[in-house]
Protein backbone atom coordinates (compact mmCIF):
# COMPACT_ATOMS: atom_id res chain seq x y z
CA UNK A 1 0.00 0.00 0.00
CA UNK A 2 1.47 3.59 -1.02
CA UNK A 3 2.11 5.46 2.45
CA UNK A 4 1.19 9.18 2.64
CA UNK A 5 2.38 12.08 5.36
CA UNK A 6 0.19 15.12 5.15
CA UNK A 7 2.05 18.75 6.38
CA UNK A 8 0.08 21.13 7.57
CA UNK A 9 0.91 24.50 9.37
CA UNK A 10 -0.10 26.51 12.06
CA UNK A 11 -0.57 29.12 9.50
CA UNK A 12 0.66 30.32 6.32
CA UNK A 13 3.77 30.86 4.93
CA UNK A 14 5.42 28.61 7.48
CA UNK A 15 7.51 26.95 4.90
CA UNK A 16 5.25 23.74 4.26
CA UNK A 17 6.01 23.97 0.13
CA UNK A 18 9.94 23.76 0.69
CA UNK A 19 9.79 21.29 3.53
CA UNK A 20 7.58 18.88 0.90
CA UNK A 21 10.17 19.94 -1.77
CA UNK A 22 12.84 19.03 0.46
CA UNK A 23 11.33 15.36 1.83
CA UNK A 24 10.32 14.57 -2.00
CA UNK A 25 14.10 15.07 -2.88
CA UNK A 26 15.41 13.42 0.10
CA UNK A 27 13.50 10.47 -0.74
CA UNK A 28 13.92 10.37 -4.01
CA UNK A 29 17.27 9.93 -3.12
CA UNK A 30 16.86 7.37 -1.05
CA UNK A 31 15.22 5.46 -3.92
CA UNK A 32 11.91 5.67 -3.36
CA UNK A 33 9.24 6.93 -6.03
CA UNK A 34 7.70 9.74 -4.42
CA UNK A 35 5.18 12.27 -5.43
CA UNK A 36 4.02 15.87 -4.01
CA UNK A 37 0.35 16.55 -3.61
CA UNK A 38 -1.73 19.30 -2.79
CA UNK A 39 -5.19 19.22 -2.34
CA UNK A 40 -5.72 22.84 -2.73
CA UNK A 41 -4.01 25.68 -3.81
CA UNK A 42 -4.26 29.46 -3.73
CA UNK A 43 -1.84 31.07 -5.87
CA UNK A 44 -1.36 33.29 -9.01
CA UNK A 45 1.87 31.85 -9.61
CA UNK A 46 0.43 28.79 -11.99
CA UNK A 47 2.34 26.74 -14.14
CA UNK A 48 1.66 24.15 -16.96
CA UNK A 49 1.98 20.58 -15.68
CA UNK A 50 3.27 17.91 -18.21
CA UNK A 51 0.10 16.71 -19.07
CA UNK A 52 -1.49 19.59 -19.77
CA UNK A 53 -3.56 21.95 -17.58
CA UNK A 54 -2.79 24.32 -14.52
CA UNK A 55 -1.22 23.84 -10.91
CA UNK A 56 0.37 25.33 -8.54
CA UNK A 57 4.15 26.46 -9.23
CA UNK A 58 4.93 25.05 -5.99
CA UNK A 59 3.86 21.22 -6.94
CA UNK A 60 5.54 21.78 -10.03
CA UNK A 61 8.82 22.32 -8.33
CA UNK A 62 8.09 19.46 -5.80
CA UNK A 63 7.41 17.34 -8.86
CA UNK A 64 11.23 18.54 -10.07
CA UNK A 65 12.33 17.94 -6.99
CA UNK A 66 10.88 14.14 -6.93
CA UNK A 67 12.41 14.31 -10.25
CA UNK A 68 9.13 12.95 -12.13
CA UNK A 69 6.84 14.75 -14.43
CA UNK A 70 4.80 17.06 -13.47
CA UNK A 71 0.61 16.43 -13.23
CA UNK A 72 -2.84 18.48 -13.04
CA UNK A 73 -3.32 15.79 -10.26
CA UNK A 74 -0.41 16.86 -8.03
CA UNK A 75 -3.03 19.70 -7.49
CA UNK A 76 -6.54 19.74 -8.62
CA UNK A 77 -7.70 22.48 -7.26
CA UNK A 78 -6.11 25.90 -8.05
CA UNK A 79 -7.79 28.96 -6.83
CA UNK A 80 -6.27 32.31 -8.99
CA UNK A 81 -7.80 35.56 -7.15
CA UNK A 82 -8.68 37.83 -9.92
CA UNK A 83 -10.62 40.20 -6.73
CA UNK A 84 -10.35 41.07 -3.52
CA UNK A 85 -13.09 38.68 -2.46
CA UNK A 86 -13.34 36.44 -5.64
CA UNK A 87 -11.15 33.68 -7.47
CA UNK A 88 -10.50 31.65 -10.48
CA UNK A 89 -11.17 27.74 -9.73
CA UNK A 90 -9.15 25.48 -11.89
CA UNK A 91 -9.81 21.73 -11.63
CA UNK A 92 -7.67 18.79 -12.60
CA UNK A 93 -6.19 21.88 -14.38
CA UNK A 94 -9.17 23.25 -16.48
CA UNK A 95 -11.33 26.09 -16.03
CA UNK A 96 -14.39 25.48 -13.71
CA UNK A 97 -15.75 28.87 -13.26
CA UNK A 98 -15.30 31.61 -10.61
CA UNK A 99 -16.24 32.01 -7.18
CA UNK A 100 -16.82 34.41 -4.49
CA UNK A 101 -15.72 33.57 -1.04
CA UNK A 102 -18.97 32.55 0.35
CA UNK A 103 -20.06 30.51 -3.02
CA UNK A 104 -16.70 28.88 -3.22
CA UNK A 105 -17.39 27.37 0.63
CA UNK A 106 -20.53 25.30 -0.60
CA UNK A 107 -19.12 24.54 -3.56
CA UNK A 108 -15.82 22.72 -1.55
CA UNK A 109 -18.13 19.94 -0.88
CA UNK A 110 -18.76 19.04 -4.72
CA UNK A 111 -14.55 19.57 -5.36
CA UNK A 112 -13.84 16.63 -2.70
CA UNK A 113 -14.35 14.11 -5.48
CA UNK A 114 -11.70 15.31 -7.98
CA UNK A 115 -9.75 15.67 -4.88
CA UNK A 116 -10.28 11.93 -3.99
CA UNK A 117 -9.76 11.28 -7.61
CA UNK A 118 -6.62 12.66 -8.27
CA UNK A 119 -5.43 11.72 -4.85
CA UNK A 120 -5.84 7.82 -6.27
CA UNK A 121 -4.26 8.74 -9.43
CA UNK A 122 -0.67 10.28 -7.59
CA UNK A 123 -0.65 7.14 -5.24
CA UNK A 124 -1.34 4.72 -8.25
CA UNK A 125 2.27 4.99 -9.92
CA UNK A 126 3.52 5.90 -6.08
CA UNK A 127 5.89 4.41 -3.10
CA UNK A 128 5.01 7.47 -1.12
CA UNK A 129 2.76 10.62 -1.36
CA UNK A 130 3.84 13.81 0.60
CA UNK A 131 1.17 16.53 0.62
CA UNK A 132 1.04 19.70 1.54
CA UNK A 133 -2.27 21.49 3.49
CA UNK A 134 -2.93 24.98 2.89
CA UNK A 135 -3.86 27.77 5.29
CA UNK A 136 -4.25 26.20 9.23
CA UNK A 137 -6.30 23.50 10.23
CA UNK A 138 -7.35 25.48 13.30
CA UNK A 139 -9.17 27.90 11.06
CA UNK A 140 -12.30 25.94 12.06
CA UNK A 141 -14.74 28.56 10.92
CA UNK A 142 -13.69 26.88 7.63
CA UNK A 143 -13.88 23.13 8.69
CA UNK A 144 -17.40 22.09 7.49
CA UNK A 145 -17.03 20.95 4.08
CA UNK A 146 -12.78 21.22 4.26
CA UNK A 147 -11.05 19.78 1.04
CA UNK A 148 -7.63 21.33 2.06
CA UNK A 149 -6.50 20.42 5.95
CA UNK A 150 -8.22 18.29 8.46
CA UNK A 151 -11.15 17.44 5.91
CA UNK A 152 -8.47 15.80 3.36
CA UNK A 153 -6.49 14.22 6.47
CA UNK A 154 -9.81 12.37 7.87
CA UNK A 155 -11.39 10.80 5.00
CA UNK A 156 -8.15 9.43 3.33
CA UNK A 157 -6.44 8.47 7.25
CA UNK A 158 -3.46 10.29 5.89
CA UNK A 159 -0.98 11.09 8.75
CA UNK A 160 -0.59 14.83 10.01
CA UNK A 161 2.77 16.68 10.83
CA UNK A 162 2.27 20.14 11.61
CA UNK A 163 4.30 23.00 11.02
CA UNK A 164 5.18 26.03 13.05
CA UNK A 165 7.62 28.45 12.39
CA UNK A 166 9.38 29.90 14.85
CA UNK A 167 10.54 33.39 13.14
CA UNK A 168 7.79 34.76 13.41
CA UNK A 169 7.43 34.35 17.55
CA UNK A 170 4.84 32.81 19.10
CA UNK A 171 5.46 29.33 17.90
CA UNK A 172 4.55 27.25 21.19
CA UNK A 173 1.43 29.46 21.35
CA UNK A 174 0.50 28.86 17.71
CA UNK A 175 1.45 24.79 18.42
CA UNK A 176 -0.60 24.16 21.59
CA UNK A 177 -3.35 26.58 20.46
CA UNK A 178 -3.82 24.54 17.42
CA UNK A 179 -4.15 21.34 19.71
CA UNK A 180 -6.51 22.97 21.84
CA UNK A 181 -9.18 24.24 19.08
CA UNK A 182 -9.43 21.14 16.93
CA UNK A 183 -11.71 18.39 18.00
CA UNK A 184 -10.79 15.41 18.98
CA UNK A 185 -10.62 13.15 15.60
CA UNK A 186 -8.88 16.35 13.98
CA UNK A 187 -6.25 15.90 17.02
CA UNK A 188 -5.78 12.20 16.82
CA UNK A 189 -4.58 12.71 12.60
CA UNK A 190 -1.79 14.29 13.96
CA UNK A 191 1.59 12.34 15.11
CA UNK A 192 3.75 15.63 15.35
CA UNK A 193 5.51 18.41 14.47
CA UNK A 194 8.12 20.06 13.17
CA UNK A 195 9.52 23.54 14.10
CA UNK A 196 10.92 25.34 11.51
CA UNK A 197 12.68 28.98 10.49
CA UNK A 198 14.87 28.38 13.72
CA UNK A 199 17.90 30.71 13.58
CA UNK A 200 20.62 30.38 16.58
CA UNK A 201 21.52 27.65 18.61
CA UNK A 202 19.06 24.90 18.39
CA UNK A 203 19.02 23.67 22.27
CA UNK A 204 17.92 26.87 23.79
CA UNK A 205 14.43 25.79 22.47
CA UNK A 206 15.05 22.43 24.89
CA UNK A 207 12.64 24.07 27.21
CA UNK A 208 10.46 24.81 24.76
CA UNK A 209 10.01 21.22 22.64
CA UNK A 210 9.38 19.50 26.50
CA UNK A 211 6.84 22.45 26.89
CA UNK A 212 4.76 21.63 23.37
CA UNK A 213 5.07 18.16 24.31
CA UNK A 214 3.80 18.70 27.67
CA UNK A 215 0.18 20.32 26.52
CA UNK A 216 0.01 18.50 23.47
CA UNK A 217 1.80 15.03 23.87
CA UNK A 218 3.08 15.56 20.47
CA UNK A 219 6.48 14.51 19.81
CA UNK A 220 8.89 17.00 18.17
CA UNK A 221 10.19 15.69 14.78
CA UNK A 222 12.97 17.97 14.74
CA UNK A 223 13.93 21.61 14.83
CA UNK A 224 14.58 22.67 11.20
CA UNK A 225 17.24 25.83 11.03
CA UNK A 226 16.62 28.90 8.30
CA UNK A 227 17.49 27.30 4.82
CA UNK A 228 19.51 28.96 3.16
CA UNK A 229 19.08 26.72 0.02
CA UNK A 230 15.66 28.12 -0.22
CA UNK A 231 16.34 31.37 -1.51
CA UNK A 232 17.60 29.76 -4.65
CA UNK A 233 14.28 28.65 -5.48
CA UNK A 234 11.52 30.08 -7.35
CA UNK A 235 9.29 31.96 -5.16
CA UNK A 236 5.57 30.44 -4.97
CA UNK A 237 3.44 32.45 -2.34
CA UNK A 238 2.41 36.24 -2.92
CA UNK A 239 2.86 36.26 0.95
CA UNK A 240 6.90 36.90 -0.02
CA UNK A 241 6.20 39.77 -2.00
CA UNK A 242 5.96 41.64 0.96
CA UNK A 243 8.85 40.83 1.77
CA UNK A 244 11.00 41.40 -1.17
CA UNK A 245 14.05 43.20 -1.37
CA UNK A 246 16.91 42.25 -3.71
CA UNK A 247 17.97 45.47 -4.56
CA UNK A 248 21.99 46.40 -3.98
CA UNK A 249 24.86 47.53 -5.39
CA UNK A 250 24.24 45.62 -9.41
CA UNK A 251 25.44 47.26 -11.83
CA UNK A 252 22.33 46.94 -14.31
CA UNK A 253 19.20 48.53 -11.96
CA UNK A 254 15.75 46.79 -13.23
CA UNK A 255 12.85 47.92 -11.51
CA UNK A 256 9.50 46.29 -11.17
CA UNK A 257 6.14 47.26 -9.75
CA UNK A 258 3.97 45.11 -7.47
CA UNK A 259 0.39 45.41 -8.58
CA UNK A 260 -1.95 43.68 -6.33
CA UNK A 261 -2.91 40.75 -8.98
CA UNK A 262 0.76 40.27 -9.89
CA UNK A 263 1.30 36.54 -11.57
CA UNK A 264 4.35 34.14 -12.37
CA UNK A 265 6.04 36.50 -10.83
CA UNK A 266 9.44 33.67 -10.60
CA UNK A 267 9.53 34.68 -14.13
CA UNK A 268 12.32 37.32 -12.20
CA UNK A 269 13.95 34.98 -10.18
CA UNK A 270 16.60 34.11 -12.65
CA UNK A 271 17.67 37.85 -12.95
CA UNK A 272 17.54 37.97 -9.32
CA UNK A 273 20.10 35.54 -8.99
CA UNK A 274 22.72 37.44 -11.26
CA UNK A 275 25.36 39.69 -9.05
CA UNK A 276 24.90 42.49 -11.68
CA UNK A 277 21.70 43.15 -11.38
CA UNK A 278 20.26 45.38 -9.13
CA UNK A 279 16.35 44.23 -9.24
CA UNK A 280 14.30 46.88 -7.24
CA UNK A 281 10.63 46.23 -6.50
CA UNK A 282 8.20 49.24 -6.32
CA UNK A 283 5.46 48.73 -3.60
CA UNK A 284 2.65 51.66 -3.07
CA UNK A 285 4.23 54.74 -1.92
CA UNK A 286 7.85 53.83 -3.77
CA UNK A 287 9.76 56.58 -5.92
CA UNK A 288 10.60 55.54 -9.18
CA UNK A 289 14.09 55.38 -9.27
CA UNK A 290 15.48 57.86 -12.59
CA UNK A 291 18.63 55.61 -13.20
CA UNK A 292 16.89 52.77 -13.28
CA UNK A 293 17.77 50.89 -17.24
CA UNK A 294 14.71 48.76 -17.26
CA UNK A 295 11.54 48.07 -16.41
CA UNK A 296 9.60 44.39 -16.34
CA UNK A 297 5.86 44.60 -15.85
CA UNK A 298 5.33 40.77 -15.00
CA UNK A 299 1.85 38.79 -15.52
CA UNK A 300 -1.62 39.73 -14.17
CA UNK A 301 -4.41 37.58 -12.93
CA UNK A 302 -6.38 41.14 -13.62
CA UNK A 303 -5.10 43.31 -16.68
CA UNK A 304 -7.65 45.55 -16.55
CA UNK A 305 -7.61 46.23 -12.33
CA UNK A 306 -3.97 46.24 -12.29
CA UNK A 307 -3.54 48.50 -15.02
CA UNK A 308 -6.24 50.94 -13.61
CA UNK A 309 -3.60 50.39 -9.93
CA UNK A 310 -0.24 51.50 -12.37
CA UNK A 311 -1.75 54.72 -13.13
CA UNK A 312 -3.42 55.51 -10.00
CA UNK A 313 0.17 55.35 -8.35
CA UNK A 314 1.22 57.59 -11.62
CA UNK A 315 3.29 54.72 -12.36
CA UNK A 316 2.22 55.24 -16.25
CA UNK A 317 3.91 58.94 -16.29
CA UNK A 318 7.02 57.40 -14.43
CA UNK A 319 7.40 54.63 -17.01
CA UNK A 320 6.70 56.98 -19.95
CA UNK A 321 9.33 59.21 -19.04
CA UNK A 322 12.14 56.17 -18.71
CA UNK A 323 11.57 55.56 -22.02
CA UNK A 324 11.74 59.20 -22.94
CA UNK A 325 14.96 59.02 -20.93
CA UNK A 326 16.12 55.88 -23.12
CA UNK A 327 15.05 53.35 -20.59
CA UNK A 328 13.64 49.79 -21.86
CA UNK A 329 10.58 48.19 -20.63
CA UNK A 330 9.65 44.46 -20.96
CA UNK A 331 6.01 43.46 -20.52
CA UNK A 332 5.31 39.60 -19.79
CA UNK A 333 1.70 38.07 -20.72
CA UNK A 334 -0.15 40.77 -18.92
CA UNK A 335 2.17 43.03 -18.80
CA UNK A 336 2.47 42.50 -22.61
CA UNK A 337 -0.92 43.59 -22.82
CA UNK A 338 -0.80 46.57 -20.66
CA UNK A 339 1.83 48.53 -22.81
CA UNK A 340 -0.73 48.27 -26.14
CA UNK A 341 -3.12 51.31 -26.62
CA UNK A 342 -5.67 49.80 -25.13
CA UNK A 343 -7.34 46.35 -23.40
CA UNK A 344 -11.03 45.47 -23.80
CA UNK A 345 -12.85 42.74 -21.77
CA UNK A 346 -16.45 43.07 -23.66
CA UNK A 347 -17.42 40.22 -21.84
CA UNK A 348 -16.50 40.86 -18.24
CA UNK A 349 -13.91 38.00 -18.18
CA UNK A 350 -12.32 39.48 -15.80
CA UNK A 351 -15.19 40.99 -13.64
CA UNK A 352 -14.65 44.55 -13.58
CA UNK A 353 -14.20 47.76 -16.29
CA UNK A 354 -15.02 46.43 -19.78
CA UNK A 355 -12.36 48.53 -21.42
CA UNK A 356 -9.39 50.73 -20.13
CA UNK A 357 -6.70 52.65 -21.73
CA UNK A 358 -3.08 50.99 -21.97
CA UNK A 359 0.22 52.78 -21.59
CA UNK A 360 0.42 53.21 -25.59
CA UNK A 361 4.11 52.29 -25.53
CA UNK A 362 2.96 49.70 -28.51
CA UNK A 363 1.27 50.12 -31.20
CA UNK A 364 -1.01 46.97 -30.24
CA UNK A 365 -4.64 46.39 -28.95
CA UNK A 366 -5.66 43.51 -26.39
CA UNK A 367 -9.57 41.99 -26.55
CA UNK A 368 -10.02 39.38 -23.68
CA UNK A 369 -11.30 36.27 -24.80
CA UNK A 370 -13.21 33.16 -22.94
CA UNK A 371 -10.53 30.87 -24.67
CA UNK A 372 -7.79 30.07 -22.40
CA UNK A 373 -4.04 29.36 -24.05
CA UNK A 374 -2.54 26.86 -21.60
CA UNK A 375 0.74 25.09 -23.25
CA UNK A 376 4.15 24.70 -22.25
CA UNK A 377 6.31 26.20 -25.06
CA UNK A 378 9.64 25.60 -27.09
CA UNK A 379 10.32 28.99 -29.15
CA UNK A 380 13.50 31.02 -30.07
CA UNK A 381 14.19 34.43 -28.96
CA UNK A 382 14.36 36.56 -32.25
CA UNK A 383 16.26 39.53 -30.90
CA UNK A 384 18.92 37.10 -29.80
CA UNK A 385 18.30 34.37 -32.18
CA UNK A 386 18.85 31.67 -29.03
CA UNK A 387 16.43 28.66 -28.04
CA UNK A 388 13.97 29.46 -24.92
CA UNK A 389 11.26 26.92 -23.02
CA UNK A 390 8.77 28.35 -21.07
CA UNK A 391 4.61 28.27 -20.93
CA UNK A 392 1.78 30.39 -21.80
CA UNK A 393 -0.68 30.45 -19.48
CA UNK A 394 -3.17 33.88 -20.59
CA UNK A 395 -6.57 35.16 -22.32
CA UNK A 396 -6.46 37.35 -24.54
CA UNK A 397 -5.86 38.48 -28.00
CA UNK A 398 -3.62 41.11 -29.16
CA UNK A 399 -2.83 42.44 -32.77
CA UNK A 400 -1.66 45.91 -34.34
CA UNK A 401 1.16 47.08 -36.29
CA UNK A 402 3.93 46.21 -33.83
CA UNK A 403 3.05 42.42 -33.80
CA UNK A 404 5.03 42.91 -37.28
CA UNK A 405 8.10 42.85 -35.27
CA UNK A 406 7.32 39.87 -33.09
CA UNK A 407 9.64 39.57 -29.94
CA UNK A 408 9.55 35.37 -29.79
CA UNK A 409 8.69 32.87 -32.69
CA UNK A 410 6.75 29.57 -31.43
CA UNK A 411 6.21 26.89 -33.45
CA UNK A 412 6.99 29.08 -36.84
CA UNK A 413 4.70 31.83 -35.80
CA UNK A 414 5.23 35.36 -34.29
CA UNK A 415 4.59 36.07 -30.02
CA UNK A 416 4.48 39.38 -29.19
CA UNK A 417 5.95 42.59 -29.99
CA UNK A 418 8.67 45.12 -30.31
CA UNK A 419 8.38 48.96 -30.87
CA UNK A 420 10.13 50.67 -33.82
CA UNK A 421 12.84 52.43 -31.52
CA UNK A 422 13.12 48.51 -30.11
CA UNK A 423 13.38 50.23 -26.62
CA UNK A 424 9.90 48.49 -25.55
CA UNK A 425 9.13 44.77 -25.97
CA UNK A 426 6.09 42.24 -25.34
CA UNK A 427 5.41 38.63 -24.85
CA UNK A 428 3.25 36.03 -24.18
CA UNK A 429 6.07 33.49 -23.05
CA UNK A 430 6.74 32.66 -19.16
CA UNK A 431 10.34 31.45 -18.42
CA UNK A 432 12.38 33.75 -21.01
CA UNK A 433 14.88 34.78 -18.28
CA UNK A 434 15.08 31.47 -17.39
CA UNK A 435 16.92 30.95 -20.70
CA UNK A 436 20.61 31.10 -20.00
CA UNK A 437 21.50 32.32 -22.97
CA UNK A 438 18.67 34.85 -23.19
CA UNK A 439 19.58 36.01 -20.47
CA UNK A 440 23.23 36.75 -21.03
CA UNK A 441 22.32 38.55 -24.36
CA UNK A 442 19.96 40.74 -22.65
CA UNK A 443 22.56 41.70 -20.04
CA UNK A 444 25.23 42.42 -22.63
CA UNK A 445 22.81 44.12 -24.53
CA UNK A 446 22.99 46.69 -21.03
CA UNK A 447 27.23 46.46 -21.45
CA UNK A 448 26.61 43.68 -18.29
CA UNK A 449 28.06 40.25 -18.40
CA UNK A 450 26.09 37.47 -16.64
CA UNK A 451 27.71 35.14 -14.32
CA UNK A 452 26.94 32.52 -16.46
CA UNK A 453 24.71 30.11 -14.00
CA UNK A 454 23.00 27.49 -15.21
CA UNK A 455 19.77 28.23 -14.00
CA UNK A 456 18.04 25.10 -13.95
CA UNK A 457 21.18 23.41 -12.30
CA UNK A 458 21.12 26.09 -9.53
CA UNK A 459 17.49 24.96 -8.77
CA UNK A 460 18.37 21.32 -8.69
CA UNK A 461 21.49 21.72 -6.52
CA UNK A 462 19.62 23.98 -4.08
CA UNK A 463 17.03 21.13 -3.30
CA UNK A 464 19.90 18.48 -3.11
CA UNK A 465 21.05 20.70 -0.61
CA UNK A 466 17.65 20.65 1.35
CA UNK A 467 17.35 17.13 1.13
CA UNK A 468 21.00 16.98 2.85
CA UNK A 469 19.98 19.54 5.34
CA UNK A 470 16.89 17.73 6.15
CA UNK A 471 18.40 14.67 6.75
CA UNK A 472 20.75 16.06 9.38
CA UNK A 473 18.06 18.19 10.95
CA UNK A 474 14.23 15.56 11.12
CA UNK A 475 14.19 12.54 13.49
CA UNK A 476 15.67 9.78 12.22
CA UNK A 477 12.72 7.43 13.37
CA UNK A 478 10.27 9.66 11.53
CA UNK A 479 11.99 9.54 8.16
CA UNK A 480 12.88 5.38 8.58
CA UNK A 481 8.90 5.55 9.07
CA UNK A 482 8.11 6.92 5.79
CA UNK A 483 11.38 7.26 3.65
CA UNK A 484 11.89 3.56 3.79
Amino acid sequence: MTKAIMLQGTGSDVGKTILVAGLCRLARNRGLKVAPFKPQNMSNNAAVADDGGEIGRAQWLQAMAARIPSSVHMNPVLLKPQSETGSQVIVQGKVFGQAKGRDYQRLKPQLMEAVLDSFSRVQASSDLVIVEGAGSPAEINLRAGDIANMGFATRTDVPVVLVGDIDRGGVIASLVGTHTILDDTDRRQIIGYIINKFRGDISLFDEGIKAIERFTGWPCFGVVPWLKAAGRLPAEDSVVLERLVKGGSGALKVVVPILSRIANFDDLDPLAAEEEVDLTFLREGDLFPSDAALVILPGSKSTIGDLQELKRRGLDRDIKAHVRRGGRVIGICGGYQMLGRSVSDPLGLEGGERSVEGLGLLDVETEMAPEKTVRNTVARSLQYDVGLSGYEIHLGITRGPDCSRPSVEVDGRGDGAISADGRVMGTYLHGLFGSDAYRANLLESFGIKSGGQNYRQTVDRALDDLAAELESRLSPTFLDQFLR
